[in-house]
This record gives C-alpha cells, sequence and structure tokens, in this order.
C-alpha cells in the first residue's frame, strides 16, 4: 500500500508547478541573446529542486520554474528583460539582467 502511495504523491508533486509570477514579473521579457541599446544591471542566478528523491523531474517544468523565478528577481534589480546565459544545470541557472526601457 505504501509503494503505490508514495507513486501517486511523486506523480502529483512532479506535475505541479511550485513557483508562481510575483506582481510585476509578468512584464518581464525573456531575451534569447543580449538585447542591443540596453543597460546591463547585472547577473541573477536562481535554482530549484530538480529531483525528488530518485525521480528526476520534468525538465520543461524545471526550466519554466527557473525562467520564471528569474522573471521574479528582475524588478528588484531595476531590470525588465531577462536573458538565460546557459542552459540549465541540476536545477540551477543564470540569467543576465537588462533595463531596455519598456521595449
Amino acid at each position: 500500500m505504501r509503494i503505490p502511495l508514495l507513486l501517486v504523491a511523486l506523480t502529483l508533486a512532479t506535475s505541479c508547478t511550485w513557483v508562481h509570477m510575483a506582481p510585476g514579473a509578468s512584464a518581464v521579457r525573456v531575451v534569447e541573446g543580449p538585447p542591443a541599446g540596453c543597460e546591463n544591471r547585472g547577473e541573477i542566478e536562481v535554482s530549484v529542486r530538480h529531483n525528488l528523491a530518485f525521480y528526476d523531474r520534468n525538465q520543461r517544468k524545471v526550466r519554466d520554474e527557473l525562467e520564471t523565478l528569474a522573471r521574479n528577481e528582475a524588478p528588484g534589480i531595476n531590470a525588465d528583460t531577462v536573458q538565460p546565459l546557459g542552459p540549465p544545470s541540476n536545477g540551477s541557472q543564470r540569467y543576465a539582467a537588462w533595463r531596455c526601457g519598456g521595449r
């Protein structure tokens, strides 16, 4: 009985999004390369749990949560655009933060 219950719990936990968009973060754009004419505001490093015990979480969900966390952090350093600096690694990712003035 415990194993099926554990499997159900893991399935539910890995299908849920644990990170929610903070107020103001929805206005933050995500770009693939450095935006032209924007002021560099620094870097943001974010991380989430990428596995639960022996089970690896869905990589798409992990990537989406990392992006949401970066967007959540951007307004705190007066940035309105973030750019991933590389792919996620072990549940962590670095982003460049930019101030583009509403482009």
